[in-house]
């Protein structure tokens, strides 16, 4: 296999108590991990310590949908937890390179809030931030906002391409060097880099400017993860990252060439956007090792909880109708919420030839993303030959469970793709932006303020 000039980057996706859904019941992990500071700043450390890019946490602006039985209810793992960007302002104080990637949804917040939070924390922590850009596929946090209904799938999508011009066009309206603080001369700030965005669209009527300056990454680097059209239209406009869930090398290099053509397209560098897949590793010293680990967690799984993970197949309210044992349904309604979730499961169901059951085990563990396991060197070999065939720039990993999993990957596969050349070994810079490889923001405003200047 060629060796490639470029390398891995890595995010480390981080949960409560790992990425299993039954992984709150394995004894090794804290089940007060979503409110407690020390197991989070703890991940964080392991994974600035190992030369990760980035942490990344999820967020939803609602609780997610349980089927009505009280039981699954009780069962079942609530996820609650810190809301990550205030998370994050307290791990930049604990940390020195790692990145910060959180997610925001465009349809339940307003782009100035948006984008003076993070532009909040960009500063905080010195230029390691990165927004994870979601639409929201969880239909119950309409409830949360004085609405009956969670809005179509085009209409949110419209609504997000817009919420992210406003938010960069308020992250440009403080130039780099506007601000003086000349004592001498009693002279604070340059009022000509300080710009009125008067944005008018759509959805959204935003004046300007921002209250927050610029960091030294420019701005925040912006993540995107949806594969439905629209979010690849979304991704090939305004993401510098996707986090994506593929099962296939052949799919995974469809959609890389797919987005990063896109954006050639319209005149973006395609070097410029960071294809990262999430993938599940189950690692063993020996292959029965973790064959072994796979099927503790399994044994965890409650199967009215099972149901309830295949929310984008209807749930328990549909599935609960078919035999666990029997071959998953292919003739679902479509759903409103997360779409290229539902057709990737479909599709993985009827390659696989999965029953209900099987379905639900396999969702459990990587949530729709890419499962693997093995020894360290056959963990190595299935990510390398993703990254050298153009499936992928890096990977967000998820690991089963909290701490071992991560601890696991940086002790046992990392070594690995070392000796490879494939990771480094020290960071390349002090910011996320650098550290990806990312070009500094050009300021909309710069240009053409310096030309004015000069003549």
């Amino acid at each position: 296999m060629t060796r490639p000039a470029r390398q891995i980057k890595l995010g480390a996706f981080l949960s409560p108590t790992g990425h299993h859904a039954a992984s709150w019941r394995h004894p090794d992990t804290p089940t007060d991990g979503g409110t407690n500071f020390e197991h989070f700043k703890k991940l964080a450390q392991l994974a600035e310590a190992a030369k990760f890019d980035a942490i990344f946490t999820a967020d939803s602006d609602g609780a997610w949908p349980r089927a009505g039985d009280p039981e699954v209810r009780r069962r079942a793992s609530q996820g609650g937890g810190f809301e990550p960007i205030t998370l994050y302002s307290a791990l930049a104080a604990v940390t020195k390179n790692i990145g910060f990637i959180s997610t925001v949804s465009t349809t339940y917040n307003e782009p100035y809030h948006v984008a003076r939070k993070y532009a909040s924390l960009d500063l905080i922590s010195g230029g390691r931030a990165g927004w994870n850009v979601v639409t929201s596929g969880n239909p119950q946090a309409a409830y949360n906002f004085g609405l009956e209904a969670h809005p179509e799938h085009g209409e949110r999508y419209r609504r997000a391409a817009e919420f992210v011009e406003v938010v960069k066009g308020l992250w440009d309206s403080i130039e780099d060097d506007a601000f003086i603080h000349d004592k001498q001369s009693g002279v604070y700030a340059d009022p000509d880099k300080i710009h009125v965005l008067d944005h008018v669209g759509e959805f959204y009527k935003v004046r300007g400017p921002l209250t927050v300056p610029r960091s030294p990454q420019g701005h925040p680097v912006i993540v995107q993860a949806g594969a439905s059209e629209p979010g690849r239209d979304l991704a090939a406009r305004t993401a510098e990252a996707i986090f994506a869930a593929w099962q296939t090398l052949d799919d995974a290099q469809s959609f890389y060439r797919d987005v990063k053509g896109r954006a050639a397209a319209i005149g973006r560098d395609p070097d410029h956007i960071k294809i990262l897949p999430g993938v599940y590793p189950v690692i063993g010293r020996t292959e029965q090792e973790a064959l072994d680990k796979i099927e503790q967690l399994r044994a965890l799984i409650d199967p009215k909880i099972g149901l309830s993970l295949l929310q984008s197949l209807g749930g328990p309210d549909v599935l609960g109708a078919y035999d666990l044992d029997g071959p998953v349904p292919q003739d679902l309604p479509e759903t409103n919420a997360n779409k290229s979730r539902q057709k990737l499961l479909l599709a993985l169901a009827a390659r696989e030839n999965l029953t209900i059951r099987q379905l639900y085990e396999w969702v459990a563990g990587a949530r729709g993303h890419r499962v693997i396991h093995g020894t360290p060197e056959g963990i190595a070999d299935q990510l390398e030959e993703w990254f050298v065939s153009e499936a992928a720039d890096g990977f967000n990993l998820l690991a089963p469970t909290y701490p071992a999993g991560l601890v696991d990957f940086i002790d046992l596969v990392l070594p690995v793709l070392r000796r490879r050349g494939l990771f480094r070994t020290e960071y390349e810079a002090s910011t996320l932006r650098g550290n990806l490889g990312l070009p500094l923001p050009t300021n909309r405003y710069a240009a053409p303020h310096s030309l004015a200047k000069a003549a």
